[in-house]
């Protein structure tokens, strides 16, 4: 069995996307099958493997993924960021409101999304690296103050953005676009997973291959040695949360163009889930250890858990608890590695 493992371990593909990648990725296929099976049998003949079922997942799995992106920059410096979910929600109710109410042009509200997402990404960071707050007080005191801001700036009213009908609803192609078929058909493009990649690239290449990437990842494995060499550790720390922020402002584009309406004071379920993403990817709680790509597949583990747990005819606490559990578990996964490799 251990000589088997470690020939599939050098098999090249294996070695170029990584064996935990490729553990992700049979995870979600085992995880297919399974929801195929239950849903059959928990709800009266439920199929999951069906297309409406797999766009359902993708759009939940867009916004989770740049949620999780973000937050993986975080959590590389050995920091933890709870606000990033109701940050995404702020940002959405304020852009909507001043696109309902003070008629802001949309493209103007779209920026606007990813501006208040960095405002708050930049008091979080500069208060962390400049302060030395910890992470988890500032991220969580930044959680309630986005609650706050958000519902007294809409009257704690819903807010509800362009649907595909109206002339503004362009931005809705963001996520999803319809291409019209020679035979009168459509075919639906998952716009949001095109961007989503290339965004998820864009991080890779900063996370891995440029000087304030490293400078992160090392903050997280050895804070002091960065220090001592010459570094100004704050200002990457404080990068990292101000990329968080931003991705999460952007994460709001893609959430409103799949759900278009957005509830005041809600947002912090979404913490959790692009944390778990993050983690189950390979990225370490600790600190100095990342995998974007790992991010990605997780978000998407997230995103089919969630729509399969729909698909039995469960409620969906059932999916917070196993979201917590998958925490545990890869936490204890990961402190034990370490700990071997000491």
């Amino acid at each position: 069995m251990k000589n088997a493992l470690e020939k599939f371990k050098s098999l090249r593909l294996v070695k170029a996307m990584g064996f935990n990648r490729v553990v992700l990725i049979g995870v979600i296929i085992l995880m297919c099958l399974l929801f195929q099976l239950l849903s059959g049998v928990l709800n009266h003949g439920t199929v999951f493997l069906t297309y409406a079922r797999f766009s359902s997942a993708m759009n939940y799995g867009y916004f989770i993924g740049f949620l999780a992106l973000g937050v993986t920059f975080v959590i590389a410096t050995g920091g933890i960021d709870f606000s990033i979910g109701p940050v995404m929600f702020c940002a959405a109710l304020i852009s909507g409101y001043c696109l309902n109410n003070y008629g802001f042009p949309l493209w103007l509200c779209l920026l606007m999304c990813v501006a208040i997402g960095a405002v708050f990404g930049t008091v979080g960071g500069f208060f962390v690296a400049y302060f030395h707050l910890p992470s988890f007080i500032t991220s969580m005191a930044l959680m309630q103050i986005a609650k706050g801001i958000g519902s007294l700036f809409t009257h704690t009213q819903n807010v509800s953005w362009p649907n595909s009908s109206d002339p503004n609803g362009w931005y809705r192609n963001l996520s999803n676009m319809d291409i019209r078929l020679a035979n009168g058909g459509k075919f639906t493009l998952p716009m949001g997973l095109i961007l989503l990649i290339l965004v998820a690239i864009v991080c890779a290449i900063v996370l891995n291959k440029t000087r304030p990437g490293r400078y992160m990842i090392c903050l997280g494995a050895n804070r002091e040695a960065v220090r001592l060499s010459g570094v100004d550790t704050r200002r990457w720390e404080m990068l990292a949360y101000i990329i968080s922020g931003a991705l999460a402002g952007l994460a709001a584009i893609f959430f409103v163009g799949c759900y278009t309406t957005v509830q005041p004071g809600r947002g912090d379920t979404f913490n959790n889930e692009a944390i778990a993403a993050c983690v189950m990817g390979g990225t370490s709680m600790a600190g100095g250890l990342a995998s974007i790509l790992g991010t990605v597949i997780g978000a998407f583990i997230i995103a089919i858990m969630q729509e399969g747990i729909l698909s039995m005819g469960l409620n969906i606490s059932y999916q917070y608890a196993l979201t917590g559990l998958i925490v545990l578990g890869a936490v204890i996964a990961d402190t034990l590695s370490r700990r071997r490799k000491n």
